[in-house]
């Protein structure tokens, strides 16, 4: 009969380490604080096994995190200190709940004997994060540390992948107690029955004009090339929903397109005529659906199969006529090799679809603008590595990376579905850190950059490398553009007054350039990329050209002619 050994008596923060250890993270993003102090003394003693990054700024911290976690498919690691700390990271939390994203957010929490006397920052975390966050808690007891860290990677990153919050008190932390440690944890993922896969197939192959509408998280590289090779097999069309295009290769003689802020009019005509919208991943959420009115609710009108990793997700806002919970690399695997034999009755609809794809992302003649970024993007989206990585921020510039650029695997987008400003810098410097051979790309607005655009100064401390790609028009351009659409010609709170941008870039430890002209970018681009450094290239762009697909000018007509009309 074995024995067990007696497990070592250890403190609450080297237990919490060793956790984290135990679960496979190997890194983690943090502002320090007081409130902590054990953990970053336990990370002291694995330097060889974890990394600790320092970030300028809680929210950035969160911002890497959830990057991380976009990346990785494993839960991000953020750690902040209490009461201010954790509120500036709560933008990080919403971004990984509304973006289906593992992230583990460490909070160090006040003094257990000192609750409900509004201490020093005292925050209930609880109450704060629960709406936000998968799961919100507080570990009260050292030897519960295992159990809780155990279950905070399972519900991270199990059925629909999010964030979790767990509060630390500082004495809790410097507790010594014996407790063994768990086993590495395992995510539960929702699978699929022969019988509903018999459903999907016959669901797809009665159609004449199908599309399949891919998105959320949880696609690898293993199931986006499973997905790929059952699509392309078949000749369904493919689109993605908003910041997902990294699915399937672009260039794909599937890939139709996505839903989202910069979508064809030509792919919204098409899913009108579609009799058959099979989503496997995504939410149906405001941005794919532009505010729910592609599909009417609760029926949307089209005969619709929607696959999601939670069941609870699936006729939230559309009722389909089959719903099934399954995770999207579990279905991919389940369908690859799948033969419907109608490829080609199927092949001029998909054909159509791609080609229109192609067109809409051709150069634009450029003639209008001293630098116009279609044409810059065009000229240089040949040339990117397959294994890029670009980051967007919030707001109308993204417009350009998500119309003219390619996306497709090993590379990949990483933007904030919930239109966060300020994600692209921290994300772009995440990406970055994990791979400092491997090209990043920011796109960021001026108002974006001046949220978060310090955190270069961690790429630079730690040897990342990224591009940040800065679109300067004085303007918070997307609200400028919808302030012109309801209130034409009042222009009010949308203007910047702007720094000179390469000072501050150069300030940060960055090689920066300024661009005015088109054919300025390719240049700049290529010196930014042999600097060896982070950089930033300021892009002074017309706020005339205030998206891909319209003008200030042409907003203000319409908008007064819907006045006087």
């Amino acid at each position: 009969m074995s024995q067990k050994s007696t497990p070592p008596v250890r403190s609450g923060g080297q237990i919490l380490v060793d956790q984290l250890l135990i679960h496979g993270a190997d890194t983690a993003y943090c502002v320090p604080g007081e409130s902590y102090l054990e953990v970053l003394d336990a990370l002291h003693d694995v330097t060889d096994r974890f990394t600790l990054i320092n970030a300028r700024h809680e929210a950035g911290a969160a911002d890497m995190a959830e990057a991380y976690g976009k990346l990785t498919g494993r839960p991000g690691i953020c750690m902040v200190t209490r009461g201010p700390g954790a509120c500036h990271a709560a933008i990080g939390v919403h971004i990984a709940q509304q973006d289906s994203t593992p992230m583990i957010l460490l909070v160090g929490q006040i003094a257990r004997d000192t609750t409900d006397r509004e201490a020093f920052q005292e925050v209930d975390y609880r109450a704060m994060f629960g709406p936000i966050a998968k799961w919100a808690t507080q570990i009260d007891d050292a030897r519960r540390i295992p159990e809780y860290m155990a279950r905070a990677f399972r519900v991270a990153t199990s059925g629909r992948p999010g964030p979790v919050v767990i509060a630390l008190p500082e004495d809790m932390l410097t507790d010594r107690v014996a407790v063994p440690d768990a086993r590495p944890y395992a995510a539960t993922a929702a699978g699929i029955v022969p019988a509903d896969l018999d459903a999907l197939t016959a669901e797809l192959s009665r159609a004449e004009r199908p599309l399949l509408l891919l998105g959320g998280s949880g696609w690898d590289d293993a199931a986006a090339a499973a997905i790929t090779r059952f699509a392309e097999t078949n000749g369904i069309p493919v689109s993605c929903s908003f910041r997902r295009q990294d699915i399937v290769d672009n260039l794909s003689p599937v890939y139709a397109g996505d839903f989202g802020t910069s979508t064809a009019p030509s792919l919204y005509k098409r899913l009108a005529e579609a009799d058959l919208l099979v989503v496997i991943g995504a939410r149906l959420g405001e941005m794919t659906t532009r505010t729910y009115t592609t599909m009417d609710s609760p029926n949307p009108g089209i005969r619709l199969v929607h696959i999601h990793p939670e069941a609870d997700e699936i006729g939230r806002v559309y009722s389909p006529d089959l719903g099934l919970a399954c995770a999207p690399a579990v279905l991919a695997e389940a369908l690859d090799g799948t033969d419907l034999g109608r490829k080609d009755q199927w092949a001029d609809w998909c054909a159509a679809l791609h080609g229109e794809y192609l067109a809409d992302t051709e150069a634009p003649n450029g003639g209008d603008w001293q630098l116009d970024m279609g044409v810059a993007l065009t000229q240089i989206r040949d040339s990117l590595p397959d294994d890029v990585v670009v980051t967007l921020d919030a707001g109308n510039h993204t417009g350009w990376a998500q119309r003219f650029l390619r996306f497709g695997r090993p590379g990949r987008i990483v933007g904030s579905t919930c239109g966060a400003m300020g994600y692209s810098v921290p994300a772009a410097v995440a990406a970055s850190l994990r791979n400092p051979d491997q090209l990043v790309l920011s796109f960021v607005g001026d108002g974006g950059f001046m949220m978060s655009g310090a955190e270069l100064a961690t790429a630079a401390q730690y040897g990342g490398r990224p591009i940040v790609l800065l679109f300067n028009n004085g303007t918070y351009g997307t609200i400028r553009m919808h302030q012109e659409r309801e209130h034409p010609e009042r222009v009010s709170g949308t203007t910047l007054r702007n720094q000179d941008f390469v000072r501050m870039a150069e300030g940060l430890g960055c090689y920066a350039e300024r661009v005015t002209r088109t054919e300025e970018f390719a240049p700049a681009f290529e010196r930014a990329r042999a600097s060896g450094q982070p950089a930033v290239l300021e892009l002074v762009t017309d706020p005339e050209q205030i998206s891909t697909r319209t003008t200030i000018t042409a907003l203000r007509k319409a908008a007064l002619a819907k006045q006087s009309a």
